[in-house]
């Protein structure tokens, strides 16, 4: 194997995914809002979704060292489908409900003389399904750019 950056060649080519989903991130905050948000680099939710890159990419790079007939591929697919799931189904729920309790909690404040929150609730948690499938695309065609990393 290649000299590694973080002592795991595997490792190396994931953080790379995570990487470049964050930025990406935020230069698709930039096209879509004309605003530059830094800090979406270190938030969850958004396109495209570095939670499916990062599992995508380490699936993909267990497939290729270790084979997919491997239990470490078995475990790494199994994983990748319970996260992806979770970002699609209880996450963007999760994300949801906070947007009507922040809509409830407005109503209240404006229709009484109490502020019924100090601090909204994050609402953006989930994501589309686009969203995390592009995240598993770009796992995966990260890590098949830098398969040489890893032999």
């Amino acid at each position: 194997m290649g000299k590694s950056i973080l002592g795991n060649n595997i490792l190396d080519v994931v953080a790379v995914a995570w990487f470049v989903a964050q930025f990406l991130k935020v230069i698709h905050g930039l096209i879509t809002d004309k605003k530059l948000y830094l800090q979406r680099f270190w938030e969850t939710g958004g396109m495209p979704s570095s939670h499916s890159s990062t599992v995508a990419s380490l699936t993909t790079a267990v497939g290729i060292v270790y084979g997919i007939s491997s239990g470490l591929f078995a475990v790494s697919i199994v994983l990748a489908v319970i996260v992806m799931h979770d970002a699609v189904g209880i996450r963007r729920a999760a994300g949801k409900q906070a947007g009507v309790v922040n809509r409830m909690g407005t109503w209240l404040t404006n229709h009484s003389n109490e502020a019924y929150f100090q601090e909204e609730l994050k609402e953006l948690l989930g994501h589309k399904h686009i969203e995390v499938l592009a995240g598993a695309i770009l796992g995966v065609l990260i890590t098949l750019l830098m398969m040489n990393h890893l032999h």
